[in-house]
């Protein structure tokens, strides 16, 4: 289980203990976070989950996800990810996403 906080677009902070195994999305879709529609449930196939990494380190995205990030709605960042590739395991301890304004 990983500490992740998201940041609402409004600035309300959440801090939660995600479950090892679950994507950063389903984190924020199980808690009831605001600003992650994840239309797609999670298959890549969608970039409604789209969020800006604040901190921490979760690497390059893979090439599907290039490609989905170039269908974002708010400003595509070099920071911007899709939250349902962002596998939960001890190496995302601390790890800080904001939501963008929109996802359409």
């Amino acid at each position: 289980m990983a500490r992740i906080t998201y940041l609402e677009p409004d600035g309300k902070r959440h801090e939660l203990d995600v479950p090892d195994g679950w994507s950063v999305m389903e984190g924020a879709i199980n808690n009831d976070i605001d600003g992650i529609v994840a239309q797609c449930g999670g298959e890549c196939s969608c970039a409604t989950c789209h969020v800006y990494v604040v901190s921490g380190e979760v690497g390059e995205p893979a090439e599907d996800e290039q490609d989905m990030l170039e269908l974002v709605a708010a400003e595509r960042k070099p920071s911007s990810r899709l939250s349902c590739q962002l596998t939960v395991g001890p190496e995302l301890e601390g790890l800080v996403v904001q939501i963008p304004d929109t996802q359409y």
